[in-house]
């Protein structure tokens, strides 16, 4: 089972969403006829989804880095100070 480039593009075309609507409708008259493509289909979509995945918990590591300088070092004092106060019940 061997993916052309090709193929792969028009899967993450297909993926993404960016076919042109008539490419899109003989794309998926392809998944209907070719069990092979369906798979490779589903197997990219499944990398994709791992990526994304991957991306969002990296971004979250690093939203929680930041949290952590702000609100915890000695320097940025002031400034968790100051969003505190605009957080918390008068």
């Amino acid at each position: 089972m061997r993916t052309s480039l090709f193929e792969t593009e028009q899967i993450e075309a297909h993926l993404l969403q960016l076919s042109a609507p008539g490419d899109a409708l003989v794309f998926e008259a392809k998944l209907l006829l070719d069990d092979e493509l369906n798979e490779t289909l589903h197997w990219q979509n499944v990398a994709y989804n791992k990526i994304k995945l991957y991306g969002r918990n990296q971004l979250k590591q690093e939203i929680e880095a930041v949290h952590q300088s702000l609100f915890n070092k000695a320097r940025h004092k002031s400034f968790s100070e100051k969003i505190r106060q605009i957080f918390s019940k008068r």
